[in-house]
């Protein structure tokens, strides 16, 4: 009996949802979200593999180049982990660096090794700044979420159980936490400090405004840089997603004591 071997044919469905995992650090969306994957092909087939090339595009000419590594990076890694993919291209289009970080791609010679002397920063502790940011903003939207329905809810007394499920609120902070490796059981506190601990109730409200205020320039930074890709590349507003339900393009009101 001859065996039969399964279908590693990759489609551009797949490439574009393993890029739909892919973040843009500053923005905490996917890349697939907000319009900045420009092109995916795919060649091959099942037998040989397939060779997939992707093009990436940003907001302006000159917008970070250790945020463009970072995005252009992890495209290429989560595009490699698809199975069935025999080889990955990767290639940033129309960026000040773009000739730079497409060799180093290439060569595969890292975010040091590519940029050399100007690779001062670590890239780790880069990503892990975001990722505190996009948690607190997260924290701001789940309670901000609840008190629009229980304007008297006691928000230093909040435990991760108290909240309503929801993809956009609940869920989205409880993968954020899980990334910080924050404690994401129904008895864990809602508000709480970069480090996981929970702050002084009388700080409560504080430590709310000041999460707003993240979460506002998240958002804020997000709403811009999809208007300046569309005054960029006229036509690429159809390949942006909606905004998520819990992000307006106006911020919330604060008002004395409580969020609106």
């Amino acid at each position: 009996m001859t065996a039969v071997l399964p279908d590693l044919t990759v489609t551009e469905a797949e490439v574009r949802a393993a890029l739909g995992t892919v973040v843009d650090p500053e923005l905490d969306e996917p890349i697939t979200d907000v319009g900045f994957v420009r092109s995916v092909s795919v060649e091959g087939s099942a037998v040989e593999g397939c060779a997939v090339e992707v093009h990436l595009r940003l907001p302006t000419s000159f917008c970070a180049p250790n945020f463009a590594w970072l995005m252009v990076s992890d495209a290429h890694d989560a595009v490699s982990a698809v199975p069935g993919v025999r080889s990955v291209v990767v290639e940033l289009d129309d960026h000040h660096d773009s000739d730079l970080i497409n060799r180093g791609m290439a060569a595969g010679l890292g975010y040091r090794g590519t940029f050399g002397h100007e690779a001062e920063e670590s890239l780790d502790e880069l990503r892990a700044t975001f990722q505190r940011k996009a948690h607190t903003a997260a924290m701001e939207r789940a309670i901000t979420a609840l008190l629009r329905t229980d304007p008297a809810v006691d928000v230093a007394a909040l435990t991760l159980g108290d909240l309503p499920a929801g993809e956009h609120t609940t869920d989205a902070l409880l993968r954020r936490r899980a990334t910080l490796g924050l404690p994401v059981d129904d008895s864990a506190p809602v508000l709480v400090h970069d480090d996981g601990t929970r702050p002084d109730p009388r700080q409560a409200e504080l430590v709310l405004r000041r999460a707003r205020s993240v979460r506002i320039s998240v958002d804020g930074n997000a709403h811009f840089c999809r208007g300046l890709l569309t005054t960029r590349y006229p036509g690429s507003e159809a390949d942006q997603a909606p905004r998520p339900e819990d992000r307006p393009l106006l911020p919330l009101t604060v008002s004395e004591g409580t969020a609106r």
